[in-house]
C-alpha cells in the first residue's frame, strides 16, 4: 500500500497476518463438532434458500433446557452458518440448544431484509422450542462482527421503525460489532456489500432504540483495530447495565475461537449466560 494512502480499518485482512489460516481453522473445528454432535440441520424459517438455521443439541438434552441464537459475521456480504457451527460448544456445556442461523447476503439482498431475517429466526425458534422441550423464556442470543449487528435488532428497533414484536431476551453477546455504519458505504465494501448512505443511517445501532430489558456483554479482541473499539465503547456507554469487555491477545477472527472455546474467559462467559 503506498504511504500517502491510509489504511482502511475496516478490512480485517490487512491487519491479520493468519487471515486464511484462521478462517480454515474456523471450518474446520465446525466441521469436527458437527461430526459428532447431534444435530438437525437447514430448519427452515422461511421459504428463501438461506433462509435455515441448524439446531445442535446437547447430550442428555434436560426439559426446560436455554436456547441460545448465534449470527454469522462477514460484512453482511458472505459467511455462512455450516463454518460456524463451532459456536455451539459452549452453549452445549451449558446444556443449552444451540441455533445457528443463515441469512441472505448483500448486496443482491438489502440490509432491511437481513435484520428481518435475523428477527424471523428468532421468532421460529422460540415457536419451536415446546416441541424439542426447550423453555422459550430461556433464550439468549449472540453474534460477531455484521452478526453482532443484526443480533443487536433482536432487543431494538431501527430509525422510523415501529416496534418489531420481538421475543423477550434474557442475555445478549456481542462480539467484535459494527454498531456505526456510517464508514461502511465508503470502505472497501463499497464494491461488495454495496451499502448505502440511507441503509446506514437507518440500521446504526448507535442510533436505534434498544430495549432495556436483556443483559447485554459487549466485547472486542484488544488487536482489533479502532472502529471497532470505538464503537464497542460508544456503544456500551448507550446501554446502561451493559457489560464492556475487551479480549486480551486476540484479533477479529481469533475472538471466534476464543468465543468457541468452552476453556477461554470468553466461551465460559457465554455458557454462563446460556445457563443464567
Amino acid at each position: 500500500m503506498p504511504e500517502d494512502i491510509a489504511p482502511d480499518l475496516y478490512r480485517n485482512r490487512d491487519f491479520i497476518p493468519d487471515f486464511d489460516e484462521i478462517m480454515a481453522e474456523t471450518a474446520a473445528r465446525s466441521r469436527a463438532l458437527a461430526a459428532h454432535a447431534e444435530m438437525q440441520a437447514n430448519i427452515a424459517y422461511g421459504p428463501r434458500p438461506r433462509e435455515r438455521m441448524d439446531l445442535i443439541l446437547p447430550p442428555n438434552l434436560k426439559s426446560g433446557a436455554p436456547l441460545h441464537l448465534f449470527v454469522h459475521g462477514g460484512y453482511w456480504r458472505a459467511g455462512c452458518k455450516e463454518d460456524h457451527r463451532l459456536v455451539a460448544a459452549p452453549v452445549l456445556a451449558a446444556g443449552g440448544i444451540a441455533a445457528i442461523v443463515g441469512y441472505d447476503l448483500m448486496p443482491v439482498t438489502r440490509l432491511a431484509v437481513l435484520v428481518a431475517q435475523v428477527r424471523q429466526a428468532m421468532r421460529h425458534l422460540v415457536a419451536m422450542a415446546p416441541g424439542f422441550g426447550a423453555d422459550p423464556a430461556r433464550v439468549t442470543v449472540s453474534g460477531h462482527s455484521a452478526g453482532a449487528h443484526l443480533a443487536s435488532y433482536l432487543a431494538a428497533q431501527g430509525v422510523g421503525e415501529p416496534p418489531p414484536g420481538l421475543p423477550t431476551l434474557r442475555g445478549m453477546l456481542l462480539v467484535s460489532g459494527i454498531y456505526d455504519l456510517s464508514g461502511i458505504p465508503g470502505s472497501f465494501l463499497k464494491d461488495e456489500a454495496r451499502m448505502r448512505p440511507d441503509e446506514a443511517a437507518a440500521w446504526s445501532p448507535l442510533d436505534a432504540r434498544h430495549d432495556p430489558g436483556p443483559e447485554r456483554v459487549l466485547t472486542r479482541g484488544a488487536a482489533e483495530t479502532a472502529p471497532f473499539h470505538d464503537q464497542a465503547v460508544r456503544m456500551a456507554a448507550l446501554l446502561p447495565g451493559s457489560t464492556l469487555r475487551c479480549e486480551p491477545g486476540l484479533n477479529h477472527l481469533s475472538v471466534v475461537l476464543a468465543l468457541a472455546d468452552p476453556g477461554h474467559a470468553l466461551g465460559r462467559r457465554l455458557a454462563d449466560m446460556v445457563a443464567g
